[in-house]
């Protein structure tokens, strides 16, 4: 019922910045949170951010405190995951997913999301 489209993935040198969006359709007006998850090759996919449908408030893994932002703009139905100071190890398919579930320390467990993107490929060269 809800289709999120995930861009703005590409190649960065290591200390870059890239600005992830993701675009919701469908059935946008009900009240959801929006994580990013990210998933490098042979590893398991890892909680990166996420914030509420009013956007205030908002959960980040410590691995990207203080280098990438979660904001949302709901007339856009876009939520954007700002990333700076970009390292070689940040490289993974980057995927955004949406739930209905209460804003709590579950937002970080993948299980817990209704509706993901394709995802999009975020390449930081050293």
């Amino acid at each position: 019922q809800v289709q999120l489209v995930e861009s703005g993935g590409g190649l960065v040198q290591a200390g870059g910045s890239l600005r992830l969006s993701c675009a919701a359709s469908g059935h946008t007006f009900s009240s959801y949170s929006t994580g990013w998850f990210r998933q490098a090759p042979g590893k398991e996919r890892k909680f990166v951010a996420a914030i509420t449908w009013r956007g205030d408030n908002t959960n980040y893994a410590d691995f990207v405190k203080g280098r990438f932002t979660i904001s949302r703009d709901n007339s856009k139905n876009t939520v954007y995951l700002q990333m700076n100071n970009l390292l070689p190890e940040d490289t993974a398919v980057y995927y955004c997913a949406a739930t209905m579930a209460p804003f709590d320390l579950r937002v970080q467990d993948e299980r817990e999301y209704d509706y993901w993107g394709q995802g999009t490929q975020v390449t930081v060269s050293s």
